[in-house]
């Protein structure tokens, strides 16, 4: 099964998608490329197959083309820049029900899909003996958010987003379909994936939705504000409230709304931008999330690239102004992003698509024997360095421990 190239986009509410197979692809790599014309690429691939299912995902050192940066860093599990699909085959799954609306239904693509289902079924998981070692100290962190509070000081930026990573340098991941559900059992996420291809396994259970477009509305659903889990009700309603009414997770959420409707007037029909939604609070399995949406009108003129060029990366990733916030990124971060921070998704063949935000995700390298997991948080004024660490490790500690367990 794992010799294919797989995509599963997971909502975790009875809806999800597979797609598998042989097929067409476009592959940018990093160390291959000429910075203005990765988009331009891509756009002529989406537009040869515009009838089609197509699955892919972004890097966030895309960044370098799209804002003239450049990126020196060292990048672990070197995923690709770019990376699109047309599958073979592409399932639709409504509960217990499935469909083919890519492909035809055969014995192969049949049994494919069984077998797929009896893995998500089965939860009698591996345990996975991951040594994740951080790549930054707790000392040389806490020296980085201090720097990055002084720039905030000075009126450099509002807001970054900083973040580091973890990585096991020499592992033989041979079961990496089943590493992706029992990651799902843990988290149970909205925008959870499971994307295979060539040497790179993605397993992730990402909470967050970068953008989607549906006919002509696009929407975007930034986190900013996280808060663990209670062991009780009454804990987990204190923690709710605590978050809800946090000043600083509030003013990191509304500068972020901020930047996104700054991002999204760039290709909106005028007067369209909306906040539908400001700091509501979500819960997932392992955090509490405080999460807004906004949404607005296009033309049909505009393409997913010209969407791209105005959005990406995401504000929630980046912090504000998105540009500066980038620079600084780099100067402070110990590691190249790559994938992390990027977007993993799907275009449907009438234009719609939906795409994640890469975080709480394993990025596996099989040639170099490389597994990453990666996690930040938003730097203001307020932040205490502190606390920002524990953050991190809020965020990817239950993970971390379920996936050894």
């Amino acid at each position: 099964m794992e010799s294919y190239k797989i995509a599963y986009l997971n909502s975790n509410n009875g809806h999800s998608v597979l797609a598998f197979g042989k097929g067409e692809a476009i592959r940018i790599d990093s160390n291959t490329v000429n910075h203005t014309s990765c988009l331009v690429e891509l756009e002529q691939f989406i537009q040869q197959n515009k009838n089609s299912y197509l699955f892919g995902y972004l890097s966030y050192d895309l960044k370098n083309e799209i804002h003239h940066l450049d990126s020196n860093n060292n990048n672990s599990v070197e995923f690709p820049l770019i990376y699109f699909w047309k599958p073979q085959y592409v399932v639709e799954m409504k509960n217990e029900n499935f469909s083919f609306v890519q492909g035809e239904k055969c014995q192969e693509s049949f049994d494919f899909v069984q077998n797929f289902l009896e893995e998500e079924i089965d939860q009698n998981f591996h345990p996975y003996n991951f040594n994740f070692k951080p790549t930054i100290t707790k000392k040389k962190y806490i020296e980085k958010v201090n720097s990055l509070k002084n720039h905030i000081q000075l009126g450099d930026c509002y807001e970054v987003n900083f973040c580091q990573e973890f990585i096991d340098d020499n592992i033989d991941l041979d079961f990496t379909l089943d590493a992706y559900f029992k990651l799902n059992s843990i988290t149970k996420a909205p925008f959870s994936t499971f994307f295979q291809h060539d040497e790179l396994t993605v397993i992730g259970g990402s909470p967050e939705r970068f953008i989607k477009k549906h006919n002509l509305t696009l929407s975007s659903e930034p986190i900013k504000g996280t808060k663990k889990r209670g062991q009780t009700e009454q804990e987990d309603n204190q923690l709710i409230n605590e978050l809800k009414n946090d000043p600083k997770e509030r003013s990191e959420n509304v500068m972020i709304v901020d930047l996104v409707r700054n991002d999204l007037s760039k290709i909106a029909s005028k007067n369209s931008v909306k906040v539908d939604e400001l700091c509501e609070i979500y819960s997932y399995e392992t955090v509490h999330q405080m999460i807004s949406k906004i949404s607005c009108e296009i033309e049909p003129s505009v393409t997913f690239t010209d969407i791209i060029r105005a959005t990406f990366p995401m504000g929630s990733m980046t912090g504000a102004p998105k540009k500066r916030a980038m620079e600084l990124i780099e100067e402070h971060e110990s590691f190249a992003r790559g994938l992390y921070s990027g977007t993993i998704g799907y275009i449907k063949p009438n234009g719609d698509f939906d795409f994640n935000v890469v975080i709480r995700t394993l990025l596996y390298n099989k040639k170099n024997k490389k597994l990453s997991c990666s996690v930040g948080s938003a730097i203001t004024i307020l932040s205490d360095p502190e606390k920002e660490y524990e953050e991190c490790f809020v965020k990817v500690k239950r993970i971390l421990d379920g996936m050894n367990e």
